[in-house]
């Protein structure tokens, strides 16, 4: 199968964590495609390496980037992208993949994914970056949404919109976070269903799931944790929309057995083969309120607003 920007729908994957590395050695196990952190391996040539190398010449490798911090007025980091692209070659990833975002300042990596102002001169400045990285990596960017806790004042676009027109100015390939429109959605009062409506799905590569972290007055994208029945039910509905691109399961603190991680993800192809959702049912889905991690049928889910004040 063919998804966006003529990259193959590879099906269920995971995220590669150390932990699991002699496992999979091991027992070889039934998963289409792993996605791997690409710093993790970028200036590695002891064991992580040498196990990536060979669990390349067994499975198909995505990358996922936490530095290329392409929302930053800091210039490109010429040395990281070069790396980034002798990785990919090495590998064979089949995309590389970074965030909307900025990480740090004066030269300093603050290792969080910050969120940017969504306005005309953000956009502008974005897209013009997300250009010159594709001519220097050869390929298409593919760009993921963020979670995130604050908003700015200077903000004039909603993020489904900065990211609608970020991916098809730019030219560029989206990864939906599904979890991450779940946690910002209940963060920021806004609709999830609108916001996954209003993306271009044409441009939709890859979808993340993971868990997060549920703190009362507002939730924290943790993955630390099973994926929630109300964020498989927003899956089920961005899998439709999208009409099915790779998915991949997030797992990174209190990490399980393998095990337990490969049948949280196998659990997207049990939800895949229930019956499709109906416009009705989307419109209910899009009015259902109610208190958090209720679901009352399950194609509904529910988007308290959530008091920013306390932020």
């Amino acid at each position: 199968m063919t998804s966006r920007l003529g990259y193959e729908n590879l099906g269920l994957g995971i995220g590669l964590r150390t932990i699991h590395f002699d496992h999979i050695l091991k027992q070889q196990p039934a998963v289409d495609w792993f996605e791997v952190i690409s710093e993790n391996f970028m200036d590695s040539q002891g064991r992580p390496r040498y196990v990536l190398d060979q669990i390349a010449e067994r499975y198909p490798i995505v990358m996922h980037g936490v530095s290329l911090s392409i929302g930053s007025t800091e210039p490109l980091d010429w040395e990281y992208l070069r790396k980034l692209k002798q990785l990919a070659l090495a590998v064979k990833a089949r995309w590389v993949s970074d965030h909307i975002c900025w990480t740090g300042i004066a030269g300093i990596n603050t290792h969080d994914l910050l969120p940017l102002p969504y306005n005309e001169g953000s956009l502008r400045h974005v897209i013009d970056r997300v250009r010159i990285v594709q001519d220097f990596l050869e390929r298409p960017l593919v760009l993921e949404n963020p979670s995130s806790y604050i908003t700015f004042a200077a903000s004039t676009l909603s993020e489904a919109e900065f990211i609608a027109r970020l991916a098809v100015e730019a030219d560029c390939g989206l990864l939906l976070d599904v979890n991450n429109v779940y946690v910002s959605a209940r963060n920021h009062g806004f609709d999830a269903v609108d916001y996954l409506q209003r993306i271009p799905c044409e441009r939709v590569v890859q979808m993340h799931l993971a868990g997060h972290t549920n703190c009362g007055t507002h939730l924290i994208d943790t993955h630390d944790g099973p994926v929630i029945d109300p964020v498989w039910n927003l899956f089920r509905l961005a899998y439709e929309l999208t009409e099915g691109v790779s998915i991949l399961l997030e797992w990174d603190a209190q990490i399980p057995s393998f095990p337990v991680v490969h049948n949280e993800i196998l659990k997207a192809r049990d939800i895949l083969q229930q019956p499709q959702f109906t416009p009705a049912t989307e419109q209910r889905l899009a009015r259902t309120q109610g208190p958090y991690d209720t679901v009352p049928h399950p194609a509904l889910m529910d988007f308290a607003e959530v008091d920013e004040s306390s932020f």
